[in-house]
């Protein structure tokens, strides 16, 4: 069986998020829509086989807060190698990101770090491919 996975996340000012996602993770708009008053209402977003939906939030939505250097959920973006993984970290500091974590090592094999975007959604990017035998 085939399947893919995306992420679909909603944001009070999308195309500062849109903004955010080229810019600190490197991803390219593959589709957007917008409204008659020129605001963004939907755009699709890949980087590789990742792709990112970002849309407009509605009142009282917001991010999951931080709870013990976490939110209760991250999307995981997995890069080619540790250098990768250090150059996103420096751009997406450089784009206003809130560390989470600082580029590391875990014991199952990622080199990976954690930010929160500015609307303060969390994002995990690493080299270790979730779902794969671990060597």
């Amino acid at each position: 069986m085939s399947a893919s996975l995306s992420v679909f996340t909603l944001y009070a000012d999308p195309a500062a998020a849109v903004r955010w996602l080229v810019e600190a993770l490197g991803f390219v708009v593959v589709n957007s829509a917008v409204a008659g008053d020129e605001q963004l209402l939907h755009a699709e977003l890949r980087l590789g086989e990742a792709v990112v939906i970002v849309e407009r939030a509605s009142e009282g939505q917001a991010a999951s807060p931080v709870v013990d250097r976490s939110t209760s959920r991250a999307p995981v973006l997995c890069l080619d190698d540790a250098a990768a993984v250090d150059a996103a970290y420096e751009r997406a500091v450089a784009a206003g990101s809130t560390t989470l974590r600082e580029p590391e090592d875990t014991p199952w094999g990622n080199h990976r770090f954690e930010v929160l975007d500015p609307e303060g959604h969390q994002w995990s990017v690493g080299s270790y491919t979730p779902g794969r035998p671990w060597s």
